[in-house]
C-alpha cells in the first residue's frame, strides 16, 4: 500500500497545519472574550500556538496511550487470552510488521475493535469483550487483520494525530463558551468598551469571537470525520490478504452490522478508530452520511464476497470495481501484487461459543489484576480479587491448603 502510506504522511501534515490554525484562531477568540486590546489578540494567538505545539509533542510521545485510556483499554499478555494473542501474532507475521503490536481488551459488551499508535513500533490492537464472545477464530482473525492493515498503512498515525488535536480545540472552545455562559468575558468586554469607546466595534468583535468559539470545534470535527473513508476499504483489502480468507472478515462485519448494543465509549474523538462506527444508545446501524467516519457496512461486505477465488489486492480491486465502481488501490501497489489463493475455513469445536465467553471473562479478570489459582486437590479454578488474594490460603470447595 505504498500510495496509501505516502498519502497518509501528507494528510498528517495537512491536518496538523489546519488544526494549528484553528487553535491559534481559538486562542485569539478567547482573548476577545476577555476584552483583550493593544496586542492581547497576539498573546491569545501565541497561547493557541503554544497549545498546538504541546499537543503535537504529546501526540508524538503519548498519543496512543491517550486514545487507549479514553477507550478504557487494558493491556493483556499471552497467558490472559492465548487465542487473541496467537491471532495478533499470526497477523503480524503475515503483514510483515517489524514488531508485534501490544494487545488490549476493553470491558464492553458491544462488539468492536480498533488500532492506535504513531508508528508500527508503538502500535496497539484493542478489542472489546463483546467481540471476543461473538467471533469465531476466522472472524476474529479477519477483524485483527483489518486493524493491522491500518497499522501497516499508517492510518492510525493520522487518526491519532487528528484525534488529539480535535480534543485540544474542543477543550479550548469549551473554556470560552463557559466563560461566556457565566458572563465573565462579556462583563469585561462591556466595561472595556464603555471606558475606551468604540462599543459598536467591540460588539462586532465579540460576535465574531463567539461564532468562532462555536464553529472551531465543528470545523475540527468535520476535518477529522472527512478524512478519507478509503482507508477502511484498503484495510479490508489488507485483512483479506493477510488472512487469505475474505469470508472471515465479511462474516465478522455481518455480525457487527446486526449488533444492537451501544458502545460505552461515545467520544467523537475516538469514533473513527473503530472497525465500525460505535453504536449510540437507541439507534441502529443506518446509511452513511457525507461526513461519516466509515463507509456502509453492506458495501464492504459485498466487495469482500465478490473477490472470487483470490485474496490478493488485484482480486479486491476487481471486486471493488464491480460493486462500487472506480478504483481504490493504487497502480504501483497493483503492479507489485502477487496472486494469493483463498484458504479453507478453520474448524471450531462444538464448545466454541461457550469457550469464547469463558476466555473473554478470564482475560478481563486477569487484566484487572485477579489471581487465577487452581486447587491441586479438587481441580477448582479460583479467580481472586487483588484486594483479598493475600488472605486466601484454602480452597473454598474442598478446604485444601493452596
Amino acid at each position: 500500500m505504498w500510495e496509501q502510506i505516502r498519502s497518509n504522511r501528507i494528510r498528517s501534515m495537512v491536518v496538523l497545519s489546519f488544526m494549528g490554525m484553528l487553535l491559534v484562531a481559538t486562542g485569539m477568540a478567547l482573548a476577545a472574550m476577555f476584552g483583550a486590546r493593544n496586542g492581547g489578540f497576539l498573546v491569545g494567538g501565541a497561547a493557541g500556538f503554544g497549545v498546538w505545539f504541546i499537543m503535537w509533542l504529546v501526540t508524538l510521545s503519548r498519543g496512543d496511550d491517550i486514545m487507549l485510556r479514553m477507550a478504557g483499554a487494558r493491556k493483556i499478555e499471552k497467558k490472559d487470552h492465548p487465542r487473541l494473542w496467537n491471532v495478533v501474532e499470526e497477523m503480524t507475521i503475515a503483514s510483515g510488521l517489524p514488531v508485534m503490536p501490544r494487545v488490549f481488551i476493553v470491558d464492553d459488551p458491544s462488539p468492536n475493535a480498533f488500532a492506535t499508535g504513531r508508528k508500527p513500533e508503538r502500535a496497539a490492537v484493542s478489542v472489546t469483550t463483546g467481540l471476543l464472545r461473538m467471533m469465531n477464530r476466522d472472524e476474529l482473525q479477519g477483524v485483527v487483520a483489518h486493524e493491522i492493515g491500518h497499522i501497516k498503512n499508517r492510518d492510525v498515525a493520522l487518526i491519532t494525530t487528528a484525534g488529539v488535536m480535535v480534543g485540544a480545540i474542543v477543550l479550548l472552545a469549551e473554556i470560552g463558551i463557559r466563560a461566556l455562559w457565566f458572563g465573565g468575558g462579556m462583563r469585561r468586554s462591556r466595561s472595556s468598551s464603555s471606558r475606551e469607546g468604540g462599543g459598536q466595534a467591540q460588539a462586532i468583535l465579540m460576535i465574531v469571537a463567539i461564532l468562532l468559539l462555536i464553529l472551531a470545534p465543528i470545523f475540527a470535527q468535520l476535518i477529522y470525520f472527512a478524512l478519507s473513508r478509503r482507508r477502511e476499504y484498503l484495510a479490508d483489502a489488507s485483512g483479506a490478504l493477510f488472512t487469505r480468507y475474505p469470508e472471515g472478515l465479511a462474516r465478522a462485519l455481518e455480525k457487527l452490522a446486526g449488533n444492537r448494543v451501544p458502545l460505552a465509549d461515545q467520544s467523537r474523538v475516538t469514533a473513527p478508530m473503530y472497525i465500525v462506527r460505535p453504536l449510540r444508545p437507541g439507534e441502529v446501524m443506518k446509511a452513511t452520511s457525507a461526513f461519516a467516519t466509515h463507509p456502509p457496512l453492506e458495501k464492504r461486505i459485498r466487495i469482500l464476497r465478490a473477490m472470487g477465488g483470490g485474496a490478493d489486492y488485484r482480486s479486491y480491486e476487481e471486486a471493488y470495481r464491480k460493486v462500487a465502481g472506480g478504483s481504490v488501490i493504487g497502480a504501483r501497489t497493483l503492479s507489485a501484487a502477487e496472486g494469493v489463493g483463498i484458504r479453507e475455513a478453520a474448524a471450531e469445536g462444538p464448545a466454541g461459543e461457550h469457550a469464547r465467553h469463558r476466555e473473554a471473562s478470564d482475560a478481563l479478570l486477569s487484566a484487572s489484576g485477579y489471581a487465577r489459582i487452581e486447587c491441586g486437590s479438587c481441580g477448582a479454578v479460583l479467580k481472586i480479587p487483588p484486594s483479598v488474594a493475600s488472605r486466601v490460603d484454602r480452597c473454598p470447595r474442598c478446604r485444601a491448603r493452596l
